[in-house]
């Protein structure tokens, strides 16, 4: 089942959704476009330990990641 990991300053939170439920799958586009539209990278993993960045919603993805933009002083 696929997931969508958001990491924040209080660790992360895990959302999982059916690909194959029109609602869920449009919740997850939704999610994505909320977070992204807010300064978050999306990327998924590629590989153990790895991940590529991506700009628009997979929904073949089995894991996609959420990172929130660094603030520098």
């Amino acid at each position: 089942m696929p997931i969508q990991t958001v990491m924040d300053s209080t660790g992360d939170s895990r959302h999982f959704f059916d690909s194959d439920d029109a609602r869920e799958l449009a919740k997850a586009e939704q999610r994505f476009r909320e977070l992204t539209n807010v300064g978050f990278t999306a990327a998924v993993r590629t590989g153990s330990g790895q991940v590529s960045q991506i700009r628009s919603f997979d929904p073949t993805a089995e894991e996609t990641l959420f990172f929130p933009r660094l603030v520098g002083g």
